[in-house]
């Protein structure tokens, strides 16, 4: 066998896993069922289970998948600011991330995970994943520990916004929370 030939296992695996996002994302964890990735991946229940031994383990791949697309993003976003201000790299990162997360899919992932981040293998990758979201911001931007705080908890709180649904409501808390947040429609 080539060695540069990749087997069926390891060109399946990231289609799964993709599958598996668009799977979980609208109804979590628990809204989706196995069957449902497979269905979408156009394999059987079975061979999910060979590429991945769990539903814990697929929501992971899934999760997975979801970080290492925002990382792209953030990178787009820092390249775009390249040369400048550590806020001003910050601010373009979160720019890409509003534009990346416009269909909803990635961030209802997140929401879901972190909902379910008291079973053992999802809350690690939940850990995994913002671990490597803040320490590549920090990297990228040249921020100090508390911008890059800053940074994340703004991101938490346009997920808030933007899941809640307060973004328009026309109540005082609904906008002192959204005021000056704007996610690409």
């Amino acid at each position: 066998m080539n060695t540069n030939t990749l087997s069926t296992a390891e060109v399946r695996r990231p289609v799964v896993a993709e599958a598996a996002l668009r799977e979980f994302a609208p109804g979590g964890y628990h809204g989706a069922t196995v069957a449902d990735v497979a269905r979408e991946s156009r394999i059987s229940p079975a061979y999910v289970f060979k590429l991945f031994p769990s539903k814990e383990s697929l929501f992971v791949a899934a999760l997975e998948t979801c970080f290492a697309k925002v990382l792209v993003a953030l990178a787009d976003g820092a390249d775009r600011a390249e040369g400048a201000t550590p806020q001003a790299v910050l601010d373009e990162m979160g720019i890409a991330y509003a534009e990346l997360i416009r269909d909803r899919t990635l961030l209802m992932l997140q929401v879901h995970a972190q909902s379910v981040a008291e079973v053992p293998e999802i809350g690690t990758a939940l850990r995994a994943g913002l671990a490597s979201v803040t320490e590549f911001a920090q990297r990228r931007s040249g921020a100090d520990d508390v911008a890059v705080q800053r940074f994340m908890a703004y991101g938490q709180l346009c997920h808030l916004i933007v899941t809640a649904q307060i973004d328009d409501l026309p109540t005082e808390w609904a906008r002192l929370l959204a005021t000056g947040i704007r996610h690409p429609a």
